[in-house]
């Protein structure tokens, strides 16, 4: 039996990368898969593409009244909201490079790194909840952290500040559902270099390309970049009914980065 059957998800960010991944593998595992994000075109081409268990919704994360009306049309469109993935979220390099550091990154750059992957994340538990507890008070909310939510970026301040919040925030929600007394599971998966569009502007198209993809993995054990669809397996078995006495945790995915340093045979 597919591990998502009869439940109805939302992702957000889903029209590429880690997000696009899951949508494909919760549509594979049986889930109907509501898609959403702010790139219409790419979300609905992805939704259409994937057959009718899959259907796009534009959802900026950062608006409260999208989130209300998305969660609302879902609940009156499925019946139910078991799963809630919280993916969406930004560099603050998307629009090329620029100082992100804690001495030269300017304020607004703060705000709109935090507003998207902090206040996206806040925003998406919150309806979570409510929509959750409506039908049953039962559901699984996975936020998508990052490995700079465990650790100092120095390049990346605002990024590493808004994914360490995301994983203390999971904790806080997975606390409030149990005490609420509620089956609502929150945890977080914190990938590291995943192989997405959101590396392409730090990696370029010239002849330094493939060197800059060498250099990136140089502290990884496996010394490769991880695959989106690593990081949806993941995804799946926590929004599944396989797990249900996992709540608060956080989920690693590196290549065995934070484990330490690989031993070498002439170490």
């Amino acid at each position: 039996m597919p591990r998502l059957q009869h439940k109805t998800a939302l992702i957000t960010g889903a029209a590429r990368g880690i997000g696009e991944a899951m949508a494909r593998a919760f549509v594979a595992e049986g889930a109907l898969v509501y898609l959403t994000d702010i790139d219409d075109d790419r979300g609905r081409a992805l939704a259409a593409g994937l057959g009718e268990r899959a259907r796009y919704r534009r959802l900026d994360v950062r608006r409260e009244a999208d989130w209300q009306a998305v969660t609302e049309a879902i609940l009156a469109e499925a019946g139910g909201l078991q799963v809630v993935v919280n993916n969406a979220g930004i560099t603050g390099f998307e629009q090329g490079m620029v100082a992100q550091d804690p001495e030269h990154a300017s304020l607004a750059d703060w705000h709109s790194v935090h507003s998207t992957n902090l206040d996206g994340v806040f925003l998406g538990c919150k309806y979570a909840i409510r929509a959750m507890r409506r039908c049953g008070g039962a559901g699984a909310i996975i936020n998508i952290s990052s490995r700079s939510g465990l650790v100092g970026i120095p390049g990346a301040a605002a990024y590493a500040s808004s994914k360490a919040a995301v994983r203390n925030h999971t904790k806080t929600v997975a606390l409030y559902c149990a005490e609420q007394g509620l089956a609502i599971r929150c945890n977080s998966i914190h990938p590291a270099a995943i192989l997405t569009p959101m590396w392409e502007p730090v990696l370029g198209t010239g002849p330094e390309r493939e060197q800059r993809l060498r250099d990136f993995v140089q502290d990884c054990p496996q010394r490769r970049f991880g695959r989106p669809e690593e990081v949806a397996a993941l995804a799946v078995m926590l929004a599944s009914d396989e797990v249900p006495y996992m709540t608060g945790a956080e989920l690693n995915i590196d290549g065995g980065i934070l484990a330490g340093s690989a031993a070498r045979p002439d170490a």
